[in-house]
């Protein structure tokens, strides 16, 4: 009995549909044994070169840096734009001409008709994700140019204290803390202006990556405004007229007079991020600002945020000048839950039936949760939505040439401690505010080794975490379960 053949030329068909499965598998790897095996060994050799140089960059920096640093280049992205498109188009070249020329004279018409829905097949697997990789670069390049501020320097910096050396390999070595201001804006169709309703102000410690949340409340009265911004002549005295000058109301003050900020593109941002640095006796390095009407959206983008309740607290709800409440259309109740965007917004932002200081609780929380769930794989499936938020939401001014000495602070912040000092009744007065004291509480903050302590309404003198000088307001109830002020771990206290 003769002997089955082993050659590939007795199984052409097979033989094509394996060596265009590898060319789908390893580009060009199925041309070696064709006369466009010089074509497959090239791209093989550009393959193998690539693979090395992405192995040593993930091995020397981890994979989550150096997504990052190619992330917030504009110029890296445009180049893997053009990598990504001419890569994909001679790798599905080369599952074409391995379909092609490893035909035989003796195929039929329906086995060439198989041998190319193969090839099609194939080139449509590369085609797909390349198409998704070009689109989401494309979506990235685009947030850092519309998100981040176009040039060199922050708008409205004075000095260039706290920017980093993008030059040398630690640029953070000259600047052991920097300072970000967070601004929640709150303007809408029934609102006048600008009211930044929300205003925190991170405070990171370059070598450590410790980092502080001070809560700046919106009612704050007599905010001192340095003599270095225009408004400081309208008010040399600080932003004193009783009740109707809170300090979220600087960004509109600003606004309301451009005549004092000849060429100045954005003089409400300019003046609150002044005042908040005068209050808390910090250079304010960069700003971001999300307009919070996008909140939901944003926290949607983000798969949710799990929070622990500590309060009941309405929704759709409004406190009329009478003091009862209308328009509520649920509660979000204690204990742990996921909220979408929509309830984590209503639990950030209500308050008829608490106060502003109950709420920059509830803010600085969302914003701890919202800091520790970030899950890289979830953001890369909810990607596109999240940067559409992002371009319609926010800005910020950090420099875009800046960007890529800030992927190993935020590596630095993730290792290290997160705390947040409030500003509420509890730890200040906000109608007659000592200012010095309030500087005091920072510096301790900040220091290397900060005294702790959280108060209640039954604080005693001794354990008090403001100075004999500050005199909190009268409202000082604590809810039961609610989370206590002073400097805590963000943790511990939500």
């Amino acid at each position: 009995m003769t002997s089955r053949p082993t050659s590939p030329r007795a199984h052409p068909l097979r033989h094509s549909y394996a060596m265009t499965l590898l060319s789908t598998l390893l580009p060009g790897a199925g041309l070696l044994r064709t006369r466009a095996r010089r074509f497959g060994r090239l791209l093989l050799m550009l393959t193998g070169l690539a693979l090395i140089v992405a192995g040593y960059q993930i091995a020397r920096h981890g994979v989550i840096e150096s997504a990052l640093s190619v992330g917030v280049s504009r110029t890296t992205l445009l180049v893997l734009i053009w990598l990504v498109l001419i890569g994909a188009a001679l790798w599905m070249l080369s599952i074409v001409l391995s379909a092609t020329l490893t035909r035989t004279p003796g195929m039929t018409r329906d086995e060439r008709l198989a041998s190319t829905m193969v090839a099609f097949l194939c080139c449509l697997a590369v085609a797909a994700p390349s198409a998704y990789a070009v689109h989401t670069l494309g979506i990235q390049r685009s947030v850092v140019g519309e998100v981040f501020a176009d040039g060199d320097s922050v708008p409205g910096a004075t000095s260039t204290e706290g920017v980093p050396n993008v030059r040398n390999d630690n640029p953070w070595a000259a600047v052991p803390r920097v300072n970000v201001l967070l601004l929640g804006s709150d303007a809408g169709t029934d609102r006048v202006g600008v009211r930044t309703d929300s205003m925190m102000v991170a405070s990171i410690n370059t070598k450590t990556g410790d980092t502080v949340l001070f809560g700046i409340p919106r009612n704050l009265e007599r905010a001192p405004i340095p003599a270095s911004n225009p408004l400081s002549t309208l008010y040399p005295n600080g932003y004193d007229c009783g009740d109707e000058c809170l300090i979220n109301g600087i960004w509109t003050l600003a606004t309301d007079n451009p005549d004092l900020f000849p060429g100045d593109p954005n003089p409400g941002l300019r003046s609150i991020r002044d005042v908040i640095g005068e209050v808390l006796g910090l250079r304010i390095d960069n700003t971001v600002v999300i307009d919070l009407s996008g909140f939901a959206d944003l926290v949607n983008a983000m798969g949710g945020v799990e929070i622990n309740v500590k309060e009941r607290v309405c929704i759709g709800c409004k406190a009329l000048s009478d003091g009862s409440i209308v328009g509520t259309t649920g509660w979000i109740e204690p204990g742990v839950q996921h909220l979408d965007g929509y309830h984590a917004l209503w639990y950030a932002r209500s308050r008829a039936t608490t106060d502003d200081f109950s709420r920059m609780r509830r803010q600085r929380c969302v914003m701890g949760a919202l800091i520790h769930q970030v899950n890289p794989g979830s953001m890369l499936v909810h990607y596109p939505a999240l940067a559409e938020v992002l371009k319609d939401h926010v800005s910020i001014d950090i420099p875009q040439q800046h960007l890529k000495a800030w992927v190993p602070l935020v590596e630095t912040i993730q290792k290290g401690t997160l705390r947040s000092l409030p500003l509420t009744n509890k730890v200040i007065d906000v109608v007659h505010p000592d200012f010095t004291a309030i500087r005091a509480l920072v510096q301790n903050a900040i220091s290397d080794n900060p005294t702790t302590s959280t108060t209640s309404s039954t604080t005693s003198s001794t354990d008090t975490p403001t100075s004999s000088s500050t005199t909190p307001s009268s409202s000082t109830t604590t809810t039961p379960g609610e989370p206590q002020d002073g400097l805590s771990e963000i943790a511990a206290s939500c």
